[in-house]
């Protein structure tokens, strides 16, 4: 099975707190010095053509009341059950209100079918174990969603890079082990600080999504992973809009292209295979995830018990 966990689709870029300004200018990505220009056709119908090649797709809501930004959970929802077989939603939550959070991600998972949970600290402006951060983790465990962290890099000028470190999720996932973690994009720039705690903590994962626009990065991230005996705990992601599954996949089969006639190390083509074929719901617990059915199996329990 071949899962997309990070995708986006958005009906404009100031969804996601960019002011883009002219559609011609170019912000800086977090891909190195080419930097992508912003996507302006983000529609569910390219976003559709682009997961063509994967079995399931992540499609991600956002939330952010410090950069005035939404992509609707409702929006997503709504998409989502048009493809109900393909695709995925992961609710945007704001845990900078928590009370709110709570019960939108509640609403999200009984009412909209949502299986997930995604943050990005940086763009929300929160510290990521911040002591109201951690009673909406709570409840995400309670309930078996996964969280996705925005970690690395928001491209808003307000976003607050000190909150998007990789290693400040290292108390988050020791206060609660079972909740599952997505670190986004292999927490680039921070990269090693994201394999450590892949390594460390049972519940941690990473997507891979973005990286494989700038190869040589890729390489080197990959490279590391593989090292450091990690590659387990990488997940397949695209990135959408900014790129497609199949161009992800292409990118991440040809990788050792680049050091093909050198002394250097080759990443095993099983490994890079094994990131594309994980089954990503089963890691992350997804199936079994879907609380208004679970909760409502157990009235029934209950109802025949009495």
């Amino acid at each position: 099975m071949i899962v997309d966990c990070y995708t986006h689709f958005w009906e404009s870029p100031r969804q996601i707190g960019l002011d883009i300004g002219d559609p011609t200018e170019r912000i800086a990505g977090p891909l190195g010095l080419r930097r992508p220009q912003v996507p302006l056709d983000a529609g569910s119908e390219r976003h559709l053509a682009a997961c063509e090649p994967v079995d399931k797709t992540f499609v991600l809501g956002f939330e952010s009341a410090y950069l005035d930004a939404e992509i609707p959970n409702s929006l997503v929802a709504a998409y989502v059950r048009q493809h109900p077989d393909k695709l995925i939603g992961f609710a945007g939550i704001d845990p900078s209100s928590p009370r709110e959070a709570i019960e939108a991600m509640r609403h999200a998972q009984d009412e909209l079918g949502m299986r997930g949970v995604s943050v990005a600290p940086a763009a929300q402006d929160f510290h990521p174990s911040a002591s109201q951060a951690l009673k909406v983790y709570e409840v995400a465990a309670e309930l078996h969603l996964p969280v996705l962290f925005h970690s690395g890099p928001h491209f808003a000028p307000r976003s607050k890079l000190e909150y998007a470190r990789p290693v400040l999720l290292d108390e988050v996932a020791r206060e609660f082990p079972t909740l599952n973690i997505i670190i986004a994009h292999l927490g680039y720039p921070w990269i090693d600080e994201t394999l450590v705690l892949l390594a460390k903590h049972p519940g941690v994962f990473s997507d891979i999504s973005w990286l494989l626009h700038q190869p040589w990065q890729a390489y080197q991230a990959l490279l590391s992973a593989y090292q450091y005996g990690v590659m387990d705990k990488l997940l397949f992601g695209s990135g959408f809009p900014y790129t497609s599954a199949a161009a992800c996949i292409e990118a991440l089969y040809s990788i050792n292209h680049l050091v093909r006639g050198t002394n250097l190390p080759t990443i095993p083509r099983e490994e890079l295979r094994s990131i594309v074929e994980r089954d990503a719901l089963e890691l992350l617990g997804i199936e079994a995830s879907n609380g208004s059915e679970r909760r409502r199996r157990d009235r029934q329990l209950l109802d025949e018990e009495g």
